[in-house]
């Protein structure tokens, strides 16, 4: 089992099954490796050793590299940057329109298909003790979260924008708006940052 370990090891936790193959660990092997719960079966292919320093973003780790067009989007994307109090079950993700059905057996996964418009825009790549993900930008996920606010609610859309705006130090409005433009929300969200900065100096 050593060898094996060591194939982890040198990919940061990961290994797909061509790769452990062309080491010379026989099938029986892996599969005894997943029966002893050593490693961890992500997707036909794809495997994550378990015993490994993975940090609080190991899942969305795990997405992104099972799909390498998949984007942590909407309300993962909102949780990971702290805008929203909501806690999804699920891990919400982007790939394109023509891509083949996206399936995990682990972690649950929420799949939205975005036209190239909503895809490529707003990507960030982020580095953490788990791996390299692919997120949107927080100006992107809240105007995917008011082009989605029919579906996923316009408490957390406001809640959001609130969170976002709170931070002085960090915001962007004029990307906000340039994002939320891509989306298509412009006219939701303008009149909203407007009346929330105005009520915010008359309290102060």
């Amino acid at each position: 089992m050593k060898d094996l370990i060591q194939i982890f090891k040198k990919n940061n936790g990961y290994a797909r099954m061509i790769e452990m193959k062309e080491a010379g660990i026989h099938t029986r092997n892996i599969a005894r490796a997943v029966d002893e719960g050593i490693i961890e079966k992500i997707k036909p292919g794809l495997y994550k050793l378990v015993n490994y320093p993975w940090d609080e973003n190991g899942s969305y780790a795990d997405v992104c590299n099972a799909n390498k067009k998949a984007v942590i989007c909407l309300l993962s994307a909102a949780s990971y940057y702290e805008i929203t109090t909501f806690n999804p079950s699920e891990i919400y993700v982007a790939v394109p329109n023509n891509t083949d059905k996206f399936i995990l057996k682990y972690p649950p996964i929420h799949v939205y298909y975005f036209s190239d418009r909503y895809y490529k825009s707003g990507i960030d790549i982020i580095k953490t003790k788990s791996g390299s993900i692919r997120i949107y930008n927080k100006e992107k996920t809240i105007g995917d979260l008011f082009r989605y606010m029919n579906k996923l609610g316009e408490d957390i859309a406001v809640e959001s924008l609130k969170e976002y705006l709170r931070d002085r130090k960090n915001r962007n409005i004029s990307q906000l708006l340039e994002y939320s433009e891509i989306c298509g929300v412009k006219k939701k969200i303008e009149p909203m940052i407007k009346a929330i900065l105005s009520w915010r100096k008359k309290v102060k």
